[in-house]
């Protein structure tokens, strides 16, 4: 083995030689072409003739434009190109390759080495490779097969052919560390060396070991939709990433970054993951969540709840005379029958239901809201509802024109004319010269200088009135909504009721609304109602949709997106074993979700393999959960989780701080505290912030960071620690079946070692674990 590793050493410093080479000669093209941009730039007008005095020279002026933007263009093009291939380059340097497949093709009598890495590498013709992308059609040979009989697929059409070895390299700083020859997917010693690091600020990519099953995520154009279905640390986010890079790699010439959009759960996870793509030489997609979307939309006109504050009442007040109608009203409005509710009630606004706001001027009344109603369902009825809309909208347009006439001449103009400062003055003539060409001699007319400073006045008094009209604002959408609960309504279109709480519901929804606030479970379904009467806002630039955490996404949500986003690709990710919100209690599965595009467009993957914690923690975790028997534990030895006893709070934070500093002295990067709500995690932090650093995480909290962390379970989804502390499992805290998933999701943030507390009796989940997969401790 020795030998060999000098071979590949000796090969491995030859790549070397030729990446800083080429780095050589790039970095001379790259600064020839910035010096370019800057000079085409700088002189752009210089060598253009503006000539506008004919239709010929206007034509020249204008071919003339066209080519120095042109020109620009190429430079700046050829400038970025070469800028994004130094950094690749730069890159590849530290570990130009990871994998090695060694082929034969049918009908050749060659044996072909394929080395494969991050990103492309040729040699100094451009014609032969020496490294091929990860993403190449070749390369997916290395992730999905064994030594033996291999295919895949290229645009020219299906190669088939041999595969005797596959080698799997450890390179750091340019040294060959280890190297294997191996007959399943990824070495497993390889595995364990990269997955048994510390963690850092940031999630990285995972292309050197990449499994079959996560190939198959990456690599899958079937259908419109892409479930995925993966045990906690089963790598699903970052297969998905890994996808995101595939696809903006293949579809190059088509596919920009931007026309890509991942929903993730909370801004601190949007920078955690912010690393991946960058490290792979791709911009990053856009990214938001689906509550930053749903205040860009409502927030001018609610207070609009997050999804974080709504577990929050859900975790910490069982004790309030609303939860029970809260809960049934969350998983009411979160599901199919409501979407279709409320489908049903906008088409009946046809005939009747309609609720407009009067327009008003000056505080006297233009047209009621009477008047726009009876206008809107006695006229042009044979028109489509939208029509009927737009022929209102055009009519209170006239209406303000006509206003607009009639209050030329009325005292409050001549008023506001008197009042004009010099300054103002000033301002509206010169507004005027620059609108119409006005000269001095304009205004010497008194009669029609006031007639012209009447005219602004009124017409930017009325300003902000013709955009509420043109905005559609004379609909009542919160009345119409607040209608939707009205007992005559439910009676018509709520299918025949059956319920649970429908009154108190209907009732609390009503009140909520009338002190201007938007429970998060209204938030979706207000929208769509709105978007269903004043036309939906659709974007078609979008073309791949991913939504992570996607078990916390009510079915009602994944038809609003479908509807959002009408030409784009949608996958989604999640593990229904971490459901933990009140919508998603009863259900396990994504069943629901083959109706969005249908069967013939949706494609199911589960990955059971977890890689992210030991052996022992997941043999731990998966006897927390139903059916936990299929999750596959990677062969990672460690310490068993242990379970310590303590009989009161002040023993429990001075435990917490003990273990906090044996934990540092093992040099663990990142430690998490994870707490069962925000209110438990501010009680904890007030109570061990003084004994070191630590921070507290919140729903804002923007940045993930390594040290001491105190969390709430819900806010650490989808996120790894080096070492977890559970700060109370007791019974008081975790009793209730509910909180079942929620407390599998705070154990499996683990990857090296996870210590559960409890103040008292513990949780009835860990009653079954104690006996084989946890160490228990009463000291």
């Amino acid at each position: 083995m020795n030998d060999e590793i000098q071979q590949e050493q000796e090969r491995l410093n030859e790549v070397l030689e030729t990446i800083t080479k080429q780095i050589s000669k790039i970095e001379g093209e790259t600064s020839q072409r910035r010096q370019e941009v800057v000079s085409i730039r700088k002189h752009f007008w210089d060598d253009l003739k503006v000539n506008v005095d004919t239709f010929d020279d206007y034509l020249e002026t204008i071919i003339g434009l066209r080519q120095q933007a042109q020109a620009l263009s190429v430079s700046e093009g050829e400038h970025r190109y070469a800028s994004k291939r130094l950094s690749a380059l730069r890159r590849m340097k530290e570990a130009p390759y990871f994998g090695r497949i060694d082929i034969k093709e049918e009908g050749s009598s060659l044996t072909e080495h394929i080395y494969i890495g991050t990103s492309t590498l040729t040699d100094s013709t451009g014609e032969n490779f020496i490294i091929y992308d990860w993403r190449a059609p070749i390369s997916s040979v290395y992730y999905d097969y064994p030594p033996g009989p291999i295919e895949y697929s290229t645009p020219g059409g299906d190669i088939r052919g041999m595969m005797k070895n596959k080698w799997q390299y450890l390179i750091k700083g340019g040294a060959v560390e280890s190297m294997f020859d191996t007959s399943i997917t990824i070495g497993d010693e390889i595995l364990q060396q990269v997955l048994g690091k510390g963690t850092d600020k940031h999630m990285h990519s995972i292309v050197s070991t990449i499994q079959r099953e996560q190939n198959k995520i990456i690599r899958n154009d079937r259908g419109r939709l892409l479930i995925v279905q993966g045990a906690a640390g089963s790598g699903k986010t970052s297969a998905a990433l890994q996808r995101i890079a595939y696809l903006l790699y293949k579809n190059r010439e088509k596919l920009k970054a931007d026309q890509v959009i991942l929903f993730s759960p909370n801004s601190m996870f949007n920078n955690y993951v912010s690393n991946v793509l960058p490290e792979l030489g791709e911009e990053n997609m856009q990214q938001v969540t689906f509550q930053e979307y749903l205040d860009h939309r409502l927030a001018d006109s609610f207070q609009v709840e997050d999804p974080y504050e709504q577990l929050e009442f859900l975790l910490t007040e069982r004790d309030d005379p609303s939860y029970s109608t809260r809960t049934a009203s969350i998983n009411f409005k979160a599901s199919l029958r409501f979407f279709e509710i409320i489908n049903t009630y906008r088409q009946s606004l046809e005939l009747a239901g309609m609720i407009f706001k009067g327009v008003k001027f000056r505080g006297e009344t233009l047209v009621s809201a009477k008047q726009i109603s009876e206008r809107f369902y006695n006229t042009n009825t044979t028109l489509r509802f939208h029509n009927r809309i737009e022929k209102v909208e055009e009519w209170l347009s006239e209406l303000l024109d006509e206003t607009e006439k009639r209050e030329l001449k009325k005292p409050w103009v001549e008023e506001e004319i008197e009042y004009l400062s010099k300054e103002d003055y000033q301002k509206v003539y010169n507004k005027l010269q620059k609108k119409h060409g006005l000269t001095e001699d304009s205004f010497d007319d008194y009669d029609k200088e006031n007639e012209m400073l009447a005219r602004m006045i009124v017409r930017k008094k009325l300003k902000t009135l013709r955009k509420r009209i043109k905005a559609l604002q004379f609909i009542n959408i919160k009345g119409i909504y607040k209608q939707l609960f009205d007992e005559k309504i439910r009676n018509e279109l709520w299918n025949g009721g059956n319920i649970p709480a429908e009154r108190e519901i209907c009732s609390a929804t009503q009140k909520m609304l009338d002190e201007g606030k938007l429970h998060y479970e209204d938030a979706t379904p207000f929208l769509l109602l709105k978007e269903l009467i004043q036309g939906f806002q659709t974007n078609n630039s979008i073309k791949y949709v991913l939504i992570d955490e996607a078990q916390d996404y009510s079915p009602f949500q994944f038809e609003f997106l479908k509807r959002l986003f009408p030409a784009a690709r949608m996958t989604v990710l999640g593990d229904f074993n971490q459901a933990i919100f009140a919508h998603a209690s009863e259900r396990v599965d994504f069943e629901t979700l083959t109706s969005l595009y249908g069967i013939g467009e949706t494609e199911s993957i589960t990955l059971d393999q977890s890689y992210r914690s030991t052996k022992q923690i997941i043999e731990f975790t998966r006897e927390l959960i139903p059916e936990g028997h299929r999750i596959k534990a990677i062969d990672r030895e460690g310490e068993k989780p242990l379970l310590t006893q303590v009989p009161s709070r002040d023993e429990l934070h001075r435990q917490i701080i003990s273990k906090v500093k044996e934990w540092q002295s093992r040099k663990y990067n990142t430690i998490a505290i994870i707490c069962k709500s925000a209110a438990e995690s501010a009680a904890a932090y007030k109570a061990l912030s003084a004994s070191g650093e630590m921070k507290l995480v919140q729903t804002g909290t923007n940045e993930y960071e390594q040290g001491i962390i105190i969390i709430p379970a819900y806010l650490a989804k989808g996120i790894e620690f080096d070492a977890v502390i559970i700060y109370d499992a007791s019974n008081e805290t975790y009793g209730d079946e509910s909180l079942r998933r929620l407390f599998y999701t705070a154990c499996t943030r683990a990857m090296h070692n996870l210590q559960i507390y409890t103040v008292g009796e513990p949780s009835p989940f860990l009653q079954n674990a104690a006996a084989d997969s946890l160490l228990l401790s009463t000291k």
